[in-house]
């Protein structure tokens, strides 16, 4: 008699795909939960899934949200994506997500005009400047930083708001 073929493990793949009003309370959720992201209001989260859907994404797995990532096309710079706001759920199992969700917004981004993605962060925040700057590596691109806003602009103790300006954007390489 022989043994069972051992079980092949299958990884979970997410799903991605434009974000619903109905989603809206989850993504509230997962920022709320976050120590270092800054917190809207759950209507603003229903609005903006109802008002910038198409330049966001959400993932998900088994119809749960598990990650973000919302972003606009700049009214004064239409061929420039910013990228506002990305957060994933904690012990999700799917590695890399935050990167995968950076990277599908910005292919979907660039095969809509855009030039350059924008994004601010804190200077401490290492993990999403590495993400940055791996975008720029897949697309041939610099990243110019400065501080977009000061710290002090803002009520209570906040860190410099950092521009990371990444572009101009070039076919993707693999």
């Amino acid at each position: 008699m022989t043994a069972p073929a051992p079980e092949t493990a299958v990884r979970a793949r997410p799903r991605y795909r434009t974000p619903r009003v109905e989603d809206a309370p989850a993504l509230w959720e997962m920022v709320d939960q976050a120590d270092d992201l800054d917190n809207n209001s759950p209507y603003y989260y229903a609005l903006w899934c109802r008002d910038f859907a198409a330049t966001s994404l959400v993932a998900t797995l088994d119809d749960e949200v598990i990650g973000f990532l919302t972003g606009y096309f700049r009214p004064d710079e239409p061929d420039t994506y910013l990228v506002w706001q990305e957060a994933v759920r904690p012990r999700h199992g799917i590695p890399m997500l935050g990167v995968q969700l950076f990277e599908r917004a910005a292919d979907r981004a660039v095969e809509r005009g855009a030039a350059f993605i924008e994004a601010t962060v804190s200077a401490d925040n290492k993990a999403i400047i590495m993400v940055l700057k791996k975008v720029a590596k897949r697309y041939a691109a610099e990243v110019d930083t400065r501080v977009l806003f000061p710290g002090d602009l803002f009520p209570g103790e906040h860190h410099d708001e950092v521009l990371y300006r990444i572009g101009p954007l070039a076919p993707r390489a693999d």
